[in-house]
């Protein structure tokens, strides 16, 4: 797994989130889990979510974040959680990214908002982030 394709999407995936000493890739989830069975899932995600589509140029990192957290709240996925964590990592503020999924009500109906303002909300209460909303 050493391959060109691998390495330039762990790069990629560093550039997204803060690695730590114990996890390399941060907060990002990469297959791992599913080692027993689908060993080639973590290569296949590194390789091509991030060292094909990540690494494209064309976005800055905030837009790709918010182009993936409108993804997943229009999916109504888990991951989104990883996601708000993604967009925090590369600067996204936290009005920024609950101002992205309430902007999605319209396009994706007030059950996937509703939870996944609650996924954001979990993880702005994990990091001790308050939301400024003086401004609504």
């Amino acid at each position: 797994m050493t391959n060109e394709r691998y390495q330039k999407g762990i790069e990629t995936i560093k550039q997204f989130t803060i690695p730590t000493e114990e996890n390399p890739t941060g907060h990002m989830d990469i297959g791992e889990a599913f080692t027993d069975i689908a060993p080639d899932l973590k290569e296949i995600i590194v390789e091509f979510a991030f060292g094909d589509i990540y690494a494209r140029p064309g976005l800055d990192k905030k837009q790709k974040v918010i182009a993936t957290i409108s993804a997943l709240v229009a999916q109504g996925t888990p991951q989104i959680e990883m996601h708000v964590r993604t967009g925090l990592a590369v600067g996204l503020t936290a009005e920024e990214i609950v101002g992205c999924i309430i902007h999605l009500i319209p396009y994706t109906g007030f059950p996937r908002v509703l939870n996944s303002l609650k996924a954001a909300q979990k993880v702005f209460a994990e990091q001790g982030i308050t939301i400024n909303t003086s401004g609504q």
